[in-house]
Formats: C-alpha cells, sequence, structure tokens
C-alpha cells in the first residue's frame, strides 16, 4: 500500500512539475521576445488607488528593450497631449497649458504615470514568484527586486502571451491598475 501511494504522489508532483514548467517558459519566453526586439508599443487605461480617491486616465505607450518608455495620455480630454518619458534615469514630462500633478505613492517610488515603465521593467528584469493558468489567462506574479520594500506586479498574459492586465502593489496593498490593449513587439 505504501507503495502505490508513495507511486501515485510522485506522478502527481512530476505532473503538477511539468505543467508549472510550461507556464514558466511562456513568461520567459515573453521576456526573452521583449529584450530580442527593436521595441514595443501599447495603450494603458490606468487608475490610481490612492485609498481615500482613485485617478483615471489613458496612454499610448512606446518603448525599447532597455526599458525606456515613452507615453502620451489620451483621455481624459482635460488632460490629453501631454507627453513624456520614463527610464530607470527619471522621467520627463512635456505640456502646454496643463501640468499633471500626482502625489507620489509607494513610500515615494511610484507616480501613476510610470505605471507602463514599472510593467516593463518588471517583464525584462522582475523576480518571477509564481504563476498559473487563470481562465485561459496566464497570471504571473513578479516582484521588482528582492528588497524588501519591493514592488509586487500581478500581470495577466493572453493566448499569445501579452500582457492584458497588470496590478502593482505596494506593502500589500494594490496602488495602480493597468488594462493593457493593442500589444506588439515590434
Amino acid at each position: 500500500m505504501k507503495k502505490v501511494l508513495a507511486a501515485l504522489l510522485c506522478v502527481a508532483l512530476l505532473t503538477g512539475c511539468t505543467g508549472k514548467r510550461g507556464e514558466i517558459d511562456r513568461a520567459m519566453g515573453l521576456r526573452a521576445k521583449l529584450l530580442g526586439s527593436l521595441g514595443y508599443s501599447f495603450d494603458a487605461a490606468v487608475t490610481a488607488d490612492y485609498g481615500d480617491k482613485l485617478y483615471s486616465f489613458a496612454m499610448s505607450c512606446t518603448g525599447d528593450n532597455d526599458g525606456n518608455v515613452s507615453f502620451t495620455v489620451t483621455e481624459p480630454e482635460t488632460i490629453a497631449g501631454i507627453t513624456g518619458s520614463v527610464s530607470a534615469g527619471g522621467g520627463k514630462l512635456t505640456f502646454d497649458d496643463t501640468a499633471l500633478s500626482f502625489e507620489l505613492l509607494a513610500d515615494g517610488q511610484v507616480t501613476p504615470v510610470s505605471g507602463p515603465w514599472i510593467l516593463v521593467k518588471t517583464l525584462l528584469g522582475g523576480y518571477l514568484t509564481d504563476c498559473v493558468v487563470e481562465e485561459e489567462l496566464l497570471h504571473l506574479e513578479i516582484d521588482d527586486s528582492y528588497e524588501e520594500d519591493a514592488l509586487h506586479l500581478d500581470i495577466w498574459l493572453d493566448g499569445e502571451d501579452l500582457p492584458v492586465r497588470a496590478e502593482i502593489s505596494y506593502d500589500g496593498r494594490r496602488i495602480v491598475t493597468m488594462e493593457v490593449t493593442n500589444f506588439i513587439i515590434q
């Protein structure tokens, strides 16, 4: 009886590992595509959660495989046309008569317009902590560093292994949500 139980346990463990390996391969495949690309583009509907208030806006983003992201705000109309860029070295906003002013989140680590850059930076070099298939989407859990104040990202990939949703959390609280569309790797 013990031998049968041990054999069933081994089969269950090996089957689970095989499935998880395929999911990890999909996640690492996206990283390899991004690193080997000339760049990428995507649209992001961003919601920043300050606990007592929410801010929502949409952006059109482009970037390179070094993790630099440029964006143009597309909605709402009152701030449409504001452009900017974010890289590891900092960021820049350009505007005519209207400026974006968001309070910093995550103890000063995150501004809502940096959400797409954090998404890409984490896909390119974050630490994959888990991945599982949920309703036809691959759900990745990735930390942006090994530091105690790491940002935690939940990223969902579609059947083509492209991001469709991301959530940035800090200290156990979701602070930024992004609905991602039109993700194209060049």
